[in-house]
């Protein structure tokens, strides 16, 4: 380690003069169930994936088209590259087991 990165952890009060650490890892903390260990009830959650999904910002039906067709273009692009591909192999592996 050199002595900037030694100043610097200094200053952040990771480490003390003599350059050894300060403080250890905080242990990963556990998971808990909500307060008390209770389970919402189907109907409480419904209610808050429903709040949930207001928040979302949704794609437009124009959006959507324009993506659509983006993708289906794409799409035909590579079968037919990949169909190309695939005839070319062929009659190249045909043509040198002859």
């Amino acid at each position: 380690m050199n002595r900037e990165t030694k100043r610097l952890l200094q200053r952040q009060g990771q480490i003390d003069q003599d350059g050894q650490p300060i403080a250890q890892k905080a242990a990963p903390a556990q998971r808990t169930r909500q307060e008390g260990g209770q389970r919402t009830s189907p109907k409480q959650y419904f209610n808050e994936v429903k709040g949930e999904l207001k928040k979302v910002d949704w794609a437009s039906k124009k959006e959507v088209r324009n993506y659509s067709g983006v993708v289906l273009v794409t799409l035909a692009f590579t079968v037919t590259l990949i169909f190309l591909l695939n005839v070319l192999f062929s009659r190249l592996v045909i043509f040198l087991f002859k």
